[in-house]
């Protein structure tokens, strides 16, 4: 059974389809092909897996398809390789009513998403995220980009898919530390604005990480859900979406200082939200009772609590080149209970330094 929810956008609305079997439902892609002509995005890694029935479902639909596979991992995630998707565009006379379909996880679809954005100034493409981080988070929304040297996802654009479909039969291929990245997103969901589905993921979790199909299809739903509401209500992160953020600022830290891909997004993301959980104990925001329940969720989930030691120093100087730095200063996601966080630049800073001082 297919599962639906609708990003409500007005004209560039889009449907999410979550369930099983998606990669062999033409009937899904169909009715978002301008032209029956596609350029599939995907990796050395996933491409092996699922290229070949994605394209056989496409092909007897009588829709041509180029197959465009990139080196895999965030180490890749930068102009290079974008270029390597330009080349095949250019070469098979790619038009702007090609649609590019991201086959992968995050990374594919930043980077096909940031392609189309930017070919011939915007040509259509549809999300097939192979991840559960991509199909609960990266995927929907809309942010596309690379990474800079100096920043993680400091180039891109915001620019929908036509449609997103989450077939959760990949989520059975995928290595257990890459299933753990994508829960501390998932429970994520339930820290900023969802406490009942945190509540619901505290009696859940064990079969949440043995697959149970109608448990994950659930948590993928209610973050789906999660995400698309805010979406619709600030697209451009101007004010609640970057409450996505929560545990991002410190974890794209962890991720630049010990080299992209190194620490997965999800894990970096994990110990930057224990860093925001305490320091928003000492701001009085917090329990401690309720920083133990953050970190027994994590640790169930198998994610590492402990961020690195990269010194206080390099931990600020990373901070000052997050997207939400603002007059120079470092705003912060924290937490102000479970279920309810805020954005803010208004708070102690010597409770900033006493967290990055307590791990060094």
């Amino acid at each position: 059974m297919i599962q639906t929810l609708e990003v409500a956008l007005g004209d560039r609305s889009y449907p999410i389809h979550i369930g099983k079997g998606l990669l062999e439902r033409a009937d899904l892609l169909m009715p978002h092909l301008k032209r029956k002509q596609v350029a599939v995005v995907s990796n050395t890694t996933v491409a092996p897996l699922y290229m070949s029935k994605l394209v056989q479902t496409l092909t007897q639909a009588g829709v041509s398809v180029i197959e465009i596979i990139l080196p895999d991992g965030e180490a890749y995630k930068n102009s290079e390789t974008l270029n390597l998707i330009y080349d095949a565009l250019l070469k098979n006379r790619c038009e702007r009513n090609t649609t590019l379909i991201a086959l992968g996880g995050g990374v594919i679809g930043d980077l096909t998403g940031y392609a189309a954005a930017t070919f011939l100034r915007g040509v259509p493409f549809i999300q097939i995220p192979t991840t559960l981080l991509s199909q609960v988070d990266s995927s929907v929304g809309g942010k596309t980009g690379i990474n800079h040297p100096l920043g993680k996802n400091m180039i891109g654009a915001f620019y929908q898919p036509k449609v997103v479909l989450a077939d959760i039969e990949t989520l059975s291929t995928l290595p257990a530390r890459e299933y753990s990245a994508g829960v501390a997103e998932v429970i994520k969901y339930g820290l900023i604005r969802d406490a009942d589905f945190f509540s619901w993921l505290e009696t859940n979790m064990h079969q949440l990480m043995a697959l149970n199909e109608d448990v994950v299809k659930y948590a993928i739903y209610r973050s789906c859900q999660n995400k698309a509401e805010v979406v619709v209500a600030d697209e451009h992160e101007a004010g609640e979406r970057a409450l996505l953020n929560l545990g991002h600022t410190f974890g794209h830290a962890i991720e630049n200082a010990m080299g992209y891909g190194v620490w997965l997004h999800g894990e970096a993301v994990a110990a930057g939200t224990m860093l925001a959980a305490d320091m928003s104990r000492r701001l009085g925001w917090l329990t401690s009772q309720e920083v133990s329940r953050i970190a027994t969720l994590f640790k169930l989930a198998n994610l590492p609590l402990d961020p690195p030691n990269l010194g206080q120093e390099k931990y600020l100087s990373l901070m000052q080149l997050d997207k939400k730095v603002a007059d120079g200063q470092i705003r912060l996601v924290l937490q102000q209970g479970i279920g309810k966080a805020v954005m803010t630049a208004e708070y102690d800073k010597t409770k900033l330094h006493q967290t990055l001082e307590a791990i060094v």
